[in-house]
């Protein structure tokens, strides 16, 4: 397979970077692991996306404050003066995503925590899933665009470099670039070198590394790991945000996100006794910025003994609960608990990875030809800890901002010739299942128990010493064993996790999402 650019991952990021660059003409692969490529993070994000107004002063200091003055200035100034005209080009003009709206027809906003204002465009309590289902509709539409090629069920190995799989010894001189990645087909076993002038990660976040998490299963470090395997530069990989309000189910390791909206709009977090607590912790309560509400949690159950705390928006009308959390209250009722009466018990969970792999402000890489965009990427946004409602908007401008700037190199980039490229080396040892989910199992609670909201020395060094030994072991079984999506993302995982530890023993400070209890 050969394409001008081959895109990596099928969320808002992915699909708005395929949207404008099959617009401008040019062939483009659409790589997602899932068989149903619509299953992503974004599908399952709930609250909303930042629409940015001209007229709204507060935005940039709503960002820095919330990543308490570590975020890049620069990245910020692009969200706020592209973000808005790039929302209503694609997602209101184009693919039309059906906002709520009132009744005379203007758009409906709904504030988060740490917003000083209105300014989030929602649908429900699943905007994730609108705006999934509506992009990922108007590009699958073969008759408006006939050049991108959707691989489902496809998932990312590692990415092509001719120092690491070239044809010859001589390419190990040539400068380190990318061109391409080979593709596992989950459907029949068979791995296809795909080529391509420009690869593009949109793979997302590394949530689902934790036991407890509100990501989707591909939320696993694939894209992370790839592009340190090839070379690239990652940082900020110690700040992973914890959403404070995920359903408590001790059946359930995926936690059902209880969105930040329930809070924006009058949900107050109460104790097992039946007590407000946030006004012990933070002056604005339950709109404090993201990690002082999952600490104040945490701090609250070891306080009363108890697995959780609770949130209530019951003194609401019965039918606008209904109406403006549909889903919530569906999940809720599902679990023998009704919103309208009584209140949902909650618990923090990981949900969002600020750090990844280093781009510049239009996406690329310290890789040639390799670009990184949505939660994948790291261009300093966030900083410490994220805004409610960026990652939306940030996934939908990168995407759009780097194929913008690919669009002007593309024609001057050649194809790397196939035959110079070796193909894939087929194992044919029995991949032994029982080894593969015990080895995540531990990696999961693992990460849960020693790298988790709050660390030490001593949880960081132990977990540094069991993944170590699991990556050897690893090592070993990988290279003889028959390919599963399950072994690649292990293999993938216990690399991240390795880079999570490495970055949290580095640093000391407390700040943001990352905690250092000692």
């Amino acid at each position: 397979m050969n394409f001008d650019v081959l895109i990596i991952g099928t969320g808002i990021a992915g699909l708005s970077c395929a949207l404008k660059l099959a617009e401008k003409g040019f062939l483009v692969g659409l790589v997602s692991r899932e068989k149903d490529p619509k299953l992503s993070n974004t599908y399952y994000a709930q609250g909303g996306i930042i629409y940015p107004q001209r007229d709204d002063e507060f935005l940039v200091s709503d960002i820095k404050k919330a990543g308490v003055g570590t975020n890049n200035p620069l990245a910020v100034d692009i969200l706020r003066e592209r973000g808005g005209e790039i929302l209503k080009e694609v997602l209101l003009d184009k693919v039309e995503v059906d906002f709520n709206r009132k009744a005379t027809g203007e758009l409906s906003f709904t504030r988060e925590a740490a917003h000083s204002l209105p300014r989030i465009l929602y649908k429900g309590d699943f905007t994730g899933k609108e705006i999934q289902t509506s992009l990922l509709n108007y590009i699958k539409d073969v008759k408006r665009f006939p050049n991108i090629k959707l691989l489902q069920n496809h998932t990312a190995i590692d990415l092509l470099t001719p120092l690491h799989h070239g044809t010859s010894f001589n390419q190990r001189y040539v400068e380190n670039k990318i061109v391409g990645a080979y593709l596992y087909n989950r459907e029949n076993g068979a791995v296809v070198k795909a080529q391509a002038k420009v690869t593009v990660l949109a793979t997302g976040g590394i949530g689902s590394l934790y036991l407890h998490n509100s990501n989707s299963e591909g939320a696993r470090g694939d894209g992370h790991a790839m592009a340190k395997r090839a070379g690239a530069l990652l940082i900020d990989m110690e700040f992973i945000q914890f959403h404070p309000t995920t359903f408590y189910n001790r059946n359930s390791h995926r936690r059902f996100l209880i969105s930040e909206a329930l809070r924006g709009e009058g949900g107050k977090l109460l104790n097992c006794k039946g007590e407000s607590f946030m006004d012990k912790y933070h002056p604005d309560k339950e709109l404090a910025p993201r990690d002082v509400v999952a600490k104040s949690i945490m701090e609250e159950t070891i306080e009363t003994k108890h697995d959780c705390v609770y949130l209530d928006i019951s003194h609401k009308d019965p039918d606008w609960i209904k109406e403006r959390f549909p889903t919530i209250f569906e999940h809720c009722l599902q679990n023998k608990i009704d919103i309208t009466k009584e209140s949902i018990p909650v618990i923090p969970a990981a949900h969002y990875t600020c750090g990844g792999v280093k781009t510049d402000l239009t996406g690329k890489t310290s890789l040639k030809n390799l670009y990184a965009v949505g939660e994948v990427a790291c261009t300093g946004l966030h900083g410490a800890n994220r805004l409610a409602s960026t990652s939306l908007l940030e996934g939908l401008t990168w995407g759009y901002l780097a194929a913008e700037e690919m669009a002007r190199d593309l024609n001057h980039i050649s194809h790397y010739p196939d035959d110079q490229i070796k193909d894939w080396e087929v194992s044919s040892g029995e991949c032994d299942n029982a080894l593969v989910s015990q080895d995540w199992l531990t990696l999961k609670q693992t990460m849960w128990n020693y790298v988790g909201l709050t660390r030490t020395k001593r949880r960081l060094k132990r977990a540094e010493s069991l993944f170590g030994e699991l990556y050897i072991e690893l090592a070993k079984f990988y290279k003889h064993s028959t390919l599963t999506d399950g072994l690649i993302g292990l293999r993938n995982a216990a690399e991240v996790a390795s880079l999570v530890v490495q970055a949290s023993l580095i640093n000391k400070e407390s700040i943001g999402c990352f905690q250092r209890k000692d």
